[in-house]
């Protein structure tokens, strides 16, 4: 029996890769390569990452298509109604990055609160206590109250993660707070935890109703030295809002992982802000988070032999 043909537009581990290649004719290519349109009318299985989007126009590429694989958690560049309507199941791997998002976050924390610094070599006695008395950090986490807007699965966990530290944790989510489950954090209405929260990490998904979400209204309640943390799409923030509110607010901080395009562009206005740190969108990239996304080879596979997947995409997901 001849085996499935999968493209993978923008690579795989080397574990789930080998894994996958012993069971289905692997095909690397992105969309955009002269080459797809000879193995496009072959593919049953399609395997994406974060920058390739599965559309209407990209499905009309793929005629004997059966899934497409997002390895990672985000659904954002995966039109889920599209596929379910061609018969195309969605699979993808939605706990694989948690803990690495959490320690990435509590990372942001450290820096955003306590300053560090490594001495370049031998200091005098005179220039170490110097030191001592200028690195003094303002605030304690334990007196500070931490906001998560988005009590999903990383939500939770960096809930958790903060109230063990001593923060106060509050949390706004659009799940109804008796469907939510027991949790580390106290629900409040998303005015007074912008209002309130001495931190605010952000932790929703990137279905539409969220682009722009944190807007202008949102950002003028922060206060005036708030740190804003965004590990999850940047498109839920507006960014001119932020900048004119870093702009007027030098005690305040924003420590970005993610944006809206990526990379930045160079007319982005954080760029001019000295209290915005935009990062290249690191949070997820540890080796553990990478090669458990990478295994929706598994249910990619499940699929094409018939079997249901662990991991179906929720049809409200795009």
């Amino acid at each position: 029996m001849a085996r499935s043909v999968v493209i993978v537009t923008e690579g795989l581990d080397h574990g789930p890769a080998t894994w996958l290649s012993s069971r289905a004719r692997i095909e690397q290519c992105s969309p955009q390569d002269p080459s797809f349109r000879e193995f496009a009318d072959l593919a049953e299985g399609l395997i994406v990452r974060t920058y390739t989007r599965v559309d209407h126009h990209l499905l009309a590429r793929l005629p004997t298509l059966k899934v497409v694989g997002r390895a990672g958690v985000g659904l954002d560049n995966i039109d889920v109604r599209a596929c379910r309507e061609r018969g195309v199941e969605v699979v993808y791997t939605p706990d694989a990055n948690t803990q690495a998002v959490v320690e990435y976050v509590t990372s942001l924390l450290c820096d955003a609160l306590r300053p560090r610094l490594v001495l370049p070599g031998p200091v005098s006695t005179e220039r170490w206590h110097e030191l001592r008395r200028e690195v003094v950090a303002e605030r304690q986490m334990d007196e500070l109250t931490l906001g998560i807007l988005g009590l999903g699965r990383i939500g939770r966990r960096v809930a958790e993660v903060a109230a063990a530290i001593g923060f106060r944790v509050r949390f706004n989510d659009l799940m109804p707070v008796d469907r939510l489950g027991p949790t580390a954090a106290e629900p409040v209405d998303v005015e007074t935890l912008f209002a309130e929260s001495d931190v605010i990490s952000l932790h929703v998904d990137g279905r539409a109703s969220n682009r722009r979400f944190v807007d202008r209204r949102l950002i003028a309640l922060l206060k005036p030295d708030a740190v804003l943390l965004n590990t999850c799409r940047g498109m839920v923030l507006d960014h001119e809002a932020l900048a004119a509110h870093l702009a007027a607010n030098p005690g305040s901080q924003a420590l970005l992982d993610v944006h809206d395009p990526e990379p930045p562009t160079e007319d982005n206005p954080l760029w001019s802000r000295p209290n915005a740190h935009l990062m290249p969108h690191l949070a997820s990239r540890t080796r553990r988070a990478t090669e458990n996304m990478s295994w929706v080879v598994r249910d990619v596979m499940a699929v094409l032999e018939g079997r249901p997947p662990r991991h179906p995409a929720p049809l409200d997901a795009s």
